[in-house]
């Protein structure tokens, strides 16, 4: 029988039950099954339908019609009761992986045979058997620093042996990484690669050894694939020159100083010990053969050989180790803008970036830099196209801020037809009098005042003068047109809203906010170059009942104002209520002093809320401005009023398919408080201080829909809380920001744009409206094509953004990004962003658990990354052993992530997870760019024990996992919201006395300690001076936890862990990445 259809396949090729089972549902797309031509003549077992499924019955092939990507506009499509794509498992597979299955290593071992992180398409040739000259145990790697072919990213490596591109350097050579359980120090075991099995044969499985790599045949020409020509070297083949990102070079490689590895011992043949052998490893392999181990699953392999030991887990891919290759290779340097598609720096590196006509990576980063030509090519490669917009990112200070144009009376130039405005790709024609669109094609005249002479190379003589022509990112004042009403508007203000309720009486809240304000309202947002700011202020304190207060400067004393009517909000007072904090400063200062006392002996403990937002808006329909609502709110509201809330909070739906409605905001009066406060471009900002549940989901639906924050305190204490609080108030107040602004998104003909998610509020599907939006928001779009896409001409983006500034000016704010087109798969994994790609994974998934029960969100997760990663294999790797794990080198990092994001707090389905909590999470998501979801997901892990006190560096960080803490050592964890130092059990007392000022960690008293005291000594000033910059870099402030190794707050630290099994459910990111690869294996099969 042909061997085609089985080559070398361990044992778990057949579905286990308890995983994600079934095919591929798309998110838009009707679930189909996934599968690949069989193999003529081999008759597929029914034990490779997964578990308790009839096969599937769709016949349709692996080929580029397989998934429907843009016919139906819900992403995640509902799932029909008959679909296999959703069968249930008799358990959840988050809560065990697979569960019938051997314990883990063995696991692993059985389910990893190789790993190959292969840039494009370089997947080893069946490799002859190593030569004499071989060094057992020596360093041996696998991609060589200096170059790498034209198309894959070019891959540092430095010869000291830290595992690179997820590759262990010590030990065998793993040429498409064989990783059967072996041992990663010592000499090279024959057989490493099969089943898990040891043996005393040949190496299998595209091990890397000296001799020309090639399909089982030796010769003396240029070692290529099995074939000697005089081309360049494909992929897959092995070369004198660089090999590709996982290809295995002839021989191990040893070090011999920095960056250069010299080949050893390539000889023809190998030694007489070592027979030629066919199959896999050589020439064609008829059948199983006798002596040769796990050819087939549940072959018995002889048990010759070093007993098996744990795999390694650095020779997995590493997310630290990617980031601290790309700042390597691209920290400190200059990024110009003036080339199509390029691929940025990560998120993580430090570079500064000169535009000369994309816009910046701060503004805009995307899923790919190039786009498929088709739709086809889309559907049949699954990777979302997508953009993240961070329209006011902020720039470092040695970047030039954005330039302003004004072109008076007659506004903006726009194209007559499509209404882009004149950008860096409008293309002058005859003599400069015209110009032609590049989004629609549309001819236009340019106007009289507008016109300029043309170069010798077609552009115009002031092409470097004006930042339209030039830039990828300026500014246009707008003209009246642009205004409402055609009206220029006022400047914004900022109301705060005191819930003066007992408990934030008691906890003294109320007084710690009063004292704050009295120097924060010095340090309001103003213009660049402003004096003063032009923002107005007022004040509103609530209970059942709201109190609005006059603190006209003319006043000597402030008056107060009641409203007990909250079914019908209005606003008592005009004059006097929005005031110029620098003309009544006065008048604040002593209501400020007063309102703590004023409602000293309050009793009242319930609230309301809908009309607390409702009073704000009317404020600020009746000044004819914009504006933002700071909100301090400790419950949930009760009193009978508009709005009222019950708690719904029912731990017995997790898990089930109403799950949903947890996170579902009860509608009616939020709904329609949103659109008002859209409509008269009120921000709300929402700091909560709850001891309970509050039904956080409805409280924030208004903040979530109109570019606010959420912000919150659990069991809020002064002494412990207060500080972080006010970190976050400070921070909020200061933001530079944007108001009543509406954002659309034009593109060039052949794709559009189709999806927003984010902190906003759409009336239509193209105007993306916010009520405000500043430097930390981003909306994610996605892209969907409408026609075919020409590689010559690209695609073009421009997202136009019409806003009102801090000083009360409307601008346009342009920003222009122009993609590559390719219709090859390899060219586009090549150009595609892992940290873009989660955020896109992150939003579509919290969106859709509110109209889907979790557990099908989290199936479709693990499936898209399975076919993303299957397709590539399937149409950009060449051939290689089932066996092997395929990874794009641009994405060989995105299952960690995405382990992580399915075991976050909305999506864990945990009974012992706060609703709220979650509900928060999912909320602040939705709105995070690039930087901050990458953080959220894999937090940074910052030894300090060894910290170099005398450097400025920072530590490097490592990876996520409780492997890498050690008992005498000292880490810091942050992820954005949460910062963590944990000391191990052995933590020298020097150590600690240095940074706490007591003799050892049993005079410690973590559960009292938030901040670190201020000492004189190095280690304290270094470690201090980490912790500001880190709070000081992030948009939240975090409250710092000290936690001690075996403490009972070190459960909580754990769960930050991202590497290691869920606290509340979850696998590991090893069993993670063996889960994908057999559904990888599963969907070619």
């Amino acid at each position: 029988m042909s061997q085609q259809g089985y080559v070398a396949a361990p044992p778990y090729s057949q579905a286990q039950p308890g995983g994600y089972q079934g095919g591929f549902g798309h998110y838009g797309g009707p679930p189909q099954a996934f599968n690949a031509p069989q193999a003529a003549g081999v008759m597929k077992s029914p034990a490779s339908s997964p578990a308790g499924m009839p096969p599937p019955s769709v016949p349709s092939q692996y080929n580029p019609n397989v998934q429907q990507n843009g016919a139906h506009p819900q992403r995640y499509a509902s799932p029909s009761a008959a679909s296999p794509t959703y069968a249930q498992p008799s358990h959840s597979v988050y809560n065990s992986m697979a569960s019938p299955a051997p314990p883990p290593t063995q696991q692993l071992t059985n389910q990893m045979s190789a790993i190959n992180l292969g840039s494009y398409g370089s997947m080893q040739s069946p490799l002859p058997p190593p030569t004499a000259s071989a060094h057992p145990g020596r360093q041996s790697t696998h991609m060589s620093p200096q170059m790498a072919p034209p198309q894959s990213p070019l891959i540092n490596m430095q010869a000291s042996g830290q595992p690179m591109g997820g590759q262990s350097m010590a030990g065998p050579p793993m040429g498409g990484q064989s990783m059967g359980g072996q041992s990663m120090a010592g000499p090279p075991m024959g057989g490493q690669s099969m089943g898990g099995q040891s043996m005393a044969g040949p190496p299998m499985g595209g091990q890397s050894m000296a001799g020309p790599p090639m399909g089982g045949q030796s010769m003396a020409g240029p070692p290529m694939g099995g074939q000697s020509m005089a081309g360049p070297p494909m992929g897959g083949q092995s070369m004198g020159g660089p090999p590709m990102g996982g290809q295995s070079m002839a021989g191990p490689q040893l070090p011999s100083g920095p960056g250069t590895f010299q080949q050893h011992g390539a000889g023809p043949t190998g030694p007489a010990s070592y027979p030629q052998q066919g199959g896999q490893f050589g020439g064609l392999m008829s059948g199983p053969q006798p002596g040769m181990p796990g050819g087939f699953p549940g072959a018995p392999g002889p048990l010759a050989g070093p007993p098996q030991k744990k795999l390694d887990p650095d020779s997995i891919p590493s997310i630290t180790q990617v980031i601290e290759d790309d700042k390597a290779r691209l920290g400190g340097q200059v990024f110009s803008t003036n080339i199509r598609g390029q691929v940025p720096p990560l998120v993580t590196t430090d570079f500064t970036v000169q535009d000369q006509g994309n816009a910046s990576p701060r503004f805009i980063r995307c899923t790919t830099y190039s786009l498929p030509c088709t739709a086809e090519l889309a559907k049949q490669c699954q990777v979302p196209l997508a953009s993240i917009i961070k329209p006011f990112a902020k720039l470092p200070k040695n970047e030039a801020p954005l330039y302003v144009v004004n072109h008076g009376e007659t506004g903006p130039i726009r194209c007559n037809r499509c209404k882009a405005y004149m950008c860096p790709y409008m293309q002058f024609i005859d003599g400069g009098r015209r110009y032609q669109c590049t989004f629609c094609s549309c001819v236009n005249e340019v106007p009289a005042f507008y016109f300029q002479h043309l170069d010798h190379m077609g552009r115009r003589v002031d092409f470097y003068e004006r930042p339209e022509l030039s830039l990828g990112s300026y500014e246009f004042v707008a003209t009246l047109d642009y205004c409402k009403n055609k009206k220029p508007p006022s400047p914004p203000a900022y109301v705060f809203m005191i819930d003066v309720s007992y408990t934030n009486i008691k906890s003294g809240l109320v007084k710690l906010i009063c004292d704050e304000l009295k120097t924060l309202l010095e340090k309001l947002p103003r213009e660049d170059g402003a004096e003063t700011s032009a923002v107005k202020v007022g004040f509103v304190t609530y209970n059942k009942v709201l109190h609005f207060y006059n603190v006209k400067s003319a006043l000597a004393q402030p008056q107060m104002m009641v409203v007990s009517d909250t079914a019908e909000m209005f606003v008592p007072l005009l004059d006097g209520f929005l005031v110029d904090y620098q003309e009544s400063r006065a008048v604040i200062y002593n209501l400020l002093d007063q309102i703590p006392d004023m409602f000293a002996d309050t009793n009242e403990s319930e609230t309301v809320f809908a009309p607390v937002i409702q009073a704000g808006v009317e404020a600020f329909k009746a000044a004819e401005c914009s504006g933002k609502l700071f909100i301090f709110h400790s419950s949930m509201p009760t009193a009978e009023a508009p709005g009222k809330l019950k708690n719904r909070d029912d731990k017995k739906l997790v898990n089930t398919d109403k799950e949903k409605t947890l996170f579902q905001p009860q509608k009616g009066v939020y709904e329609q408080l949103s659109k008002d406060c859209v409509a008269q471009g009120c921000c709300v900002d929402l700091f909560l201080f709850p001891s309970q549940f509050l039904d956080l989901a409805t409280m924030a639906d208004v903040p979530s829909h109109t570019g606010g924050s959420v912000y919150k305190y659990n069991n809020f204490q002064v002494e412990t809380d207060g500080e972080h609080f006010l970190r976050d108030l400070r921070k909020d107040v200061q933001k530079s920001l944007g108001f009543d602004a509406v954002m659309r998104v034009r593109t060039s003909t052949g794709f559009r744009a189709t999806d927003f998610f984010g902190g906003i509020f759409m009336n239509n599907t193209t105007d993306v409206e916010m009520a405000a939006v500043d430097c930390d928001k981003a909306v994610t779009v996605e892209f969907k094509h409408d026609d075919t896409l020409g590689e010559e001409t690209g695609a073009l983006m421009q997202c136009a953004l019409l806003y009102t500034t801090i000083g009360g000016q409307r601008r346009l704010r342009i920003h222009n990004l122009s993609l590559n087109c390719t219709s090859q798969l390899s060219e586009m994994y090549k150009c595609c962003e892992t940290d873009s790609l989660i955020n896109f994974f992150a939003k579509s998934a919290y969106r859709a658990i509110l109209n889907q029960p979790v557990k099908n969100v989290r199936d479709i997760l693990v499936n898209q990354t399975a076919h993303m990663l299957a397709c590539y294999r399937k149409n950009c790797a060449t051939p290689s052993a089932a066996s092997q794990l395929i990874l794009p080198d641009s994405m060989k990092v995105f299952p960690v992530y995405m382990n992580s994001l399915i075991k976050t707090a909305p999506l864990v389905g945990s009974a012992e997870l706060c609703t709220d909590d979650r509900a928060h999470q999912r909320l602040s998501v939705m709105a995070m760019g690039v930087e901050d979801t990458q953080l959220q997901l894999y937090p940074r892990l910052i030894p300090l024990h060894n910290v170099d006190v005398g450097s400025e560096a920072v530590p490097a960080p490592l990876r996520c996992s409780a492997e890498r803490l050690t008992e005498s050592g000292m880490f810091l964890l942050e992820n954005g919201h949460s910062i963590f130092l944990w000391l191990g059990q052995s933590s020298p007392p020097d150590l600690i006395q240095s940074l706490f000022n007591v003799p050892s960690l049993a005079h410690l008293q973590p559960g009292h300690m938030f901040a670190l005291p201020e000492l004189d000594n190095p280690l304290s000033r270094k470690v201090r001076s980490i912790i500001s910059e880190l709070l000081e870099k992030r948009p939240n402030s975090m409250k710092l936890q000290v936690v001690r190794q075996r403490d009972k707050a070190e459960t909580l630290f754990r769960q930050f862990l991202v590497e290691d099994k869920g606290l509340h459910g979850g696998t590991s990111y090893m069993d993670f990445l063996c889960f994908v690869h057999r559904e990888i294996r599963q969907l070619l099969t």
